[in-house]
Formats: C-alpha cells, sequence, structure tokens
C-alpha cells in the first residue's frame, strides 16, 4: 500500500522491530491468486481511499471514460478484476485509479549494462507494513508481466515477456492534476509495450496525476527516465536513473527528508567513469546514502530489486545482502520471511509454495 505523505509521519519510541512474509505467486488469468490479493488488502485500500476522497473525480462513470479513452486496452481487464465482487460500487472506480487521492513514494533507480547485459536496479522506500508485499507473475491479457504489486491490480516495478523493465519514484512535486495513479500506468506500459521507445510513446499520451519519475530499459540496452507531471508534458530525460527530484527540488522539506540532491550526486558519480557495473550499484544501493533504515518514519528500504531484460530475470534483495531470484520461464512460487529494525532488513526464512 502507498504512503501516507512523509510530512505528517511522528517518529514512534522504542526500539523498531517489524516482520513481513513477501509473496512470490503466479497465475495466467485473474483467480485464486487475484482474490487473495484483493483479501488482503482492499480492505485497507478501501478504507484509505474513501476518508482521503478522490482528487478531482469521483464517478464510476466518469473513470471508466477516461480508461476508454487513455487505455482502452485496459477496459476489458477491469471489468474482469472488479467482476470478483460485483457488488462493492467502489472497487471499479478504485481500479481505474483516475485522479486518486495524493501519495507519493521515496525510491531510488537505475539502468546500466554491464557483461552480463543491461539491467535496471532499485530501492524501494516506503513504511514495511504499507507494502503490499507481493511479487505476481501474470498474463492477464497475454502478455507475461512480472513485477511487485502496488494498488492491487498495479505495479511499482516490473518486467514483461519482451525484456522492457520499468520502475517508479516520487517526482518530488505536491502539485496534483486530472490523470491516472502511477501504479496503473506501469501495468499499462507492461501490458502493451515491447521496449523502451514503446514505453516512452505510451507515457507521452497518458496523463498522470501527480509528478513521477520513470526510469526504463530493455533487451537492446535503451535507457531513459521519463519525467511525468500533470501540468506540464512528460518529459524525457536520457539520465538512466532518477532519484526523488525532476528539473529540481520543488518542495524542499521532502527533499531534505529523502535526500535527493545526495542520492543523485551520488549516483552522478558513478556513471561519469563510464557505465556502472550491477555488483558496484548493488553495493551503492544497500549503504547510505541510498539505503535508509527510517523505517519508524515510513520510508526506510523495503526491498531493493534488479531486473535483467536478457534474462527475463527480478532479483529481490534485502539489506543483509541476502537475495532471491525469479525468472518468467521457471517461475517458482515461495514466501520469504523478512525482519525490518534500526538495524536494517533481513532474510529469517524462505520456502517454496505449492501451486494453487
Amino acid at each position: 500500500m502507498l504512503s501516507p505523505e512523509s510530512e505528517n509521519l511522528q517518529a514512534t519510541q522504542g526500539a523498531y522491530r517489524v516482520t513481513r512474509v513477501f509473496q512470490a505467486v503466479r497465475e495466467d488469468r485473474p483467480g485464486v491468486q487475484w482474490q487473495q490479493i484483493l483479501g488482503r488488502s482492499w480492505g485497507e485500500w478501501r478504507q484509505w481511499y474513501l476518508a482521503r476522497g478522490a482528487t478531482t473525480a469521483r464517478s464510476e462513470a466518469e473513470a471508466m471514460r477516461a480508461i476508454r479513452r487513455h487505455m482502452p486496452e485496459m477496459e476489458r481487464l477491469i471489468d474482469t478484476l472488479a467482476g470478483f465482487l460485483p457488488d462493492d460500487p467502489e472497487l471499479r472506480e478504485f481500479l481505474t485509479f483516475w485522479c486518486p487521492p495524493r501519495y507519493l513514494v521515496s525510491c531510488t533507480q537505475a539502468a546500466s549494462v554491464d557483461q552480463a547485459g543491461p539491467f535496471l536496479i532499485r530501492n524501494y522506500d516506503l513504511d514495511p507494513e504499507l507494502s503490499e508485499a507481493t511479487l505476481l507473475l501474470s498474463n492477464w491479457r497475454g502478455k507475461a508481466v512480472m513485477g511487485m504489486v502496488e494498488g492491487m491490480a498495479g505495479l511499482s516495478d516490473g518486467i514483461n515477456e519482451n525484456g522492457l523493465a520499468i520502475s517508479l519514484s516520487f517526482g518530488g512535486r505536491l502539485v496534483t492534476g486530472r490523470g491516472f495513479g502511477i501504479p496503473l500506468i506501469m501495468r499499462y506500459v507492461l501490458e502493451t509495450c515491447t521496449d523502451v521507445q514503446d514505453a516512452i510513446d505510451a507515457l507521452r499520451l497518458i496523463p498522470c496525476h501527480m509528478s513521477y519519475n520513470v526510469t526504463m530499459t530493455d533487451a537492446s540496452g535503451a535507457a531513459a527516465t521519463a519525467f511525468l507531471a500533470p501540468d506540464r508534458r512528460a518529459m524525457i530525460n536520457r539520465t538512466s536513473w532518477a532519484t526523488n527530484h525532476q528539473l529540481g527540488v520543488e518542495w524542499p522539506r521532502h527533499g531534505r527528508i529523502s535526500a535527493t540532491l545526495e542520492r543523485a550526486s551520488h549516483l552522478s558519480r558513478c556513471y561519469q567513469a563510464g557505465l556502472p557495473t550491477e555488483a558496484s550499484l548493488r553495493h551503492a544501493f544497500l549503504h547510505p546514502p541510498f539505503f535508509s533504515r527510517h523505517y519508524r518514519l515510513g520510508y526506510g528500504t523495503v526491498f531493493s530489486t534488479s531486473y535483467r531484460p536478457l534474462e527475463l530475470s527480478m532479483s529481490m534483495i534485502w539489506g543483509d545482502g541476502d537475495e532471491r531470484t525469479w525468472r518468467i520461464g521457471g517461475f517458482e512460487p515461495s514466501a520469504s520471511t523478512i525482519e525490518y529494525s534500526d538495524a536494517g532488513s533481513r532474510l529469517l526464512a524462505h520456502s517454496l509454495l505449492s501451486e494453487q
């Protein structure tokens, strides 16, 4: 689940310790796994959605018109997903992510190429208790898509069967407008695009309700970052990394809390001598200023992921350096128990799950 605004978060007293179980699951068509995602997450998402209200629209009819205009390929899928709770009038509207309430996440992401080929690595920073903690491999529309669930049907990062890998970070601006929430945009790009240029073309056309940075790479090694915003056209930056600002820091408080300029400066140095390897970026991302232990404040590093387009793989990495890897071909459902504390994160247990 997405984070509340960091400016309102307060530190808690005493030692911080939270345990979460991350599940890696798959299904070709919405079924048992989607029902379980609904069961785990919809109650809290529904409460969040109704309590905060929509930004500029609160009509299922208007939301579906927006889908038909901007993402017609997703209409049938949304109908199918919403059909699992036909008597819930808010679910379909929520799944469109049209003009949702304001939210943000603080992340770092970078694409590069090394001897093993192109890759995309990212840190995802949030309150661990709000994370949906699910890696889903789906084939909901006839294309295999593997990524971290965000907003139940959306994604925070992922890869598809064509080798297109993308991830998001908050763009550091509070302005909102008429557009879609970024989790659904991420899902749409992976469901419909084949490479970086396809993704750029799609992102230029889809209105986004807040400012986000989307970094992407593909099997050819092409890479780019799209700066999305509700009040200006999408800007395509050939810099293949992003933190939590765009043209500059426009929300000073968040900029200080998230250390976005410090992280950007470190990333810039990583690229000065040439394209960094995954090993070097992974090492950097598991240490300050990239890795954050501020879990009690709501923006600690919940996980790191590394996507390999040539292997169609994703590795999830924890603060202790332990990792697990999944591939679109030969995917193994599993569960990982992770402990978060003031010392960071560590893998406590990992087990395979039986197919359902």
